[in-house]
């Protein structure tokens, strides 16, 4: 398989994915090193293609119908997963968590959680590390996708009943 034929078929794997994939899951299908993914993933990203780096692996940005909304959170750390289900829950997929930090500004870290499972797997990967929340005393924002704004409401309406919604 040539170079090009690969990137397209590791692009074509990616779209009809439904959860990130691993640049080490990657390889092993195309028979490559991780190193090799690593590249391809750069150089389709450009030319344009929307894949985006999670914590569990790469994800092709879907064309869907959805809007994007803003929220802002303040909790501790053992609240982040009743925050991310109330989100998922609601049919929502938390694209990002972004805080404010003094010296370095705007800091954000990718998500795509957009279910249980996603969160769960999240959960375990963070597991031993610090939230960026913990920079801002739990204040952060998170990016949204939401097929519609009733859903939005509904995840406003749970985060205010956890008592971490910032108004």
């Amino acid at each position: 398989m040539t170079a090009a034929a690969r990137r397209q078929a590791l692009l074509e794997y990616l779209r009809d994915a439904s959860e990130p994939c691993s640049a080490s899951a990657l390889a092993a299908r195309f028979q490559v090193s991780r190193q090799v993914i690593v590249g391809d993933v750069a150089l389709l990203r450009a030319g344009g293609e929307q894949i985006t780096a999670t914590p569990r692996g790469y994800l092709l940005q879907a064309e869907k119908p959805a809007e994007t909304y803003t929220v802002a959170c303040q909790h501790s750390a053992d609240q982040m997963g009743s925050e991310l289900y109330a989100m998922v829950d609601n049919g929502c997929t938390v694209l990002d968590v972004i805080v404010e930090h003094p010296v370095y500004g705007q800091l954000a870290g990718q998500l795509h959680c957009s279910s249980r499972y996603g969160v769960d797997a999240f959960l375990a990967a963070s597991a031993g590390s610090k939230p960026l929340s913990l920079l801002t005393g739990g204040i952060h924002l998170h990016t949204l996708l939401c097929p519609d704004e009733a859903s939005y409401r509904r995840v406003l309406a749970a985060l205010d009943a956890l008592g971490v919604l910032v108004k």
